[in-house]
């Protein structure tokens, strides 16, 4: 077992499952949660109440706290995983000074609201983390396939190799293979274009499109990614790598994917707003659009499935009017 501190940042089914992983690799995992009564259960019981709560955990190896500045003093190296609409919220009262050359970790696949910021530029601008000490964890990965330890291949990126490598080497376990990129920019972007396609995927779904159209819909997805991502940041990637396409794949077509059940949920005639409370459970994806609809007013990229998505999202057109309409646009 190793001897680094690590501490995880949040509570939803994804942070639930890496404190899982890591327990393979640490000897003592240091959790926050912003609920005292979960964290007062999960110190209990070992398990998490609200997400993947079949998970059990051996809790004197746990550490749980409400208390966000303590568990990150005692961190190495942070691993953040809250949904990216509530992070500035969260945060809130976060010291700065504890994240001081540490390598800070990202697990969080989403945008900020409003500031339209990817993870590395929003810590870099709030909390001063330089780009050199961010490290992005990416799938393609469901947390529901990792807490069944099914096998599961991770992306670790960083422009600092040895932060790359010390993140790789506490998730690296009999169920996830890793490997390294310094693309921390396409590993941020491709995971928030992704949600909005399995939006679109979930709508198609839901109103009786079959396989045939899906493969048309998700390559088209594709080329929209690739020319957005050449367009924002520029570099030497293959989209059709595992951390791209597969990120892709796996959320337009998996039963897990929430935001494929929100498109899902918007076909069979749910409000925007509603589907989100039913679900209780957050699709990136809502968010994510509006960002890079904005993003992209500037950029100008042609990106037909994006624009059916927000006009559905954000300007109240009808799914069948927009998925029409977008069948003339795609090849």
């Amino acid at each position: 077992m190793r001897e680094v501190k690590v501490a995880v940042i949040g509570s939803g089914s994804w942070a639930t499952a890496i404190v899982k992983i890591l327990l393979n690799n640490v000897e003592k995992v240091h959790w926050w949660v912003r609920e005292k009564e979960i964290a007062d259960h999960l110190n209990q019981y070992g398990h998490n109440p609200r997400y993947m709560s079949s998970v059990s955990f051996n809790v004197q190896r746990l550490d749980v706290t409400h208390e966000l500045n303590r568990v990150l003093k005692q961190a190495d190296i942070p691993i953040f995983c809250i949904p990216a609409a509530f992070l500035n919220k969260s945060l809130g009262g976060l010291h700065s000074s504890l994240l001081n050359g540490k390598p800070v970790v990202s697990a969080i696949k989403g945008i900020i609201p409003e500031q339209n910021d990817i993870m590395a530029d929003y810590f870099y601008k709030r909390f001063g983390v330089p780009h050199e000490n961010f490290v992005v964890v990416s799938g393609p990965s469901h947390a529901e396939e990792v807490a069944q330890e099914k096998l599961t291949y991770l992306t670790i990126a960083s422009k600092n190799r040895l932060n790359g490598a010390a993140v790789s080497g506490l998730f690296d376990c009999r169920y996830i293979k890793t490997s390294l990129t310094d693309d921390i920019y396409g590993t941020q972007y491709v995971p928030v274009l992704k949600n909005i396609i399995a939006i679109a995927s979930g709508i198609c779904s839901g109103l009786g499109y079959g396989d045939n159209f899906q493969a048309v819909l998700v390559s088209n997805a594709l080329q929209e990614i690739n020319g957005f991502m050449d367009a924002v940041k520029p570099g030497n990637r293959d989209i059709k790598k595992s951390v791209y396409l597969g990120d892709l794949l796996v959320t337009s077509y998996s039963q897990f994917s929430r935001n494929r059940r929100y498109g899902q949920m918007l076909a069979r005639g749910y409000s925007p707003g509603y589907a989100q409370m039913e679900m209780n459970m957050v699709a990136e994806g809502y968010y994510a659009t509006k960002c890079i609809k904005d993003l992209n007013e500037r950029l100008g990229v042609k990106m037909p499935i994006l624009d059916a998505v927000y006009n559905i999202l954000y300007n109240n057109s009808p799914v069948t009017t927009e998925i029409k309409i977008l069948e003339d646009k795609l090849s």
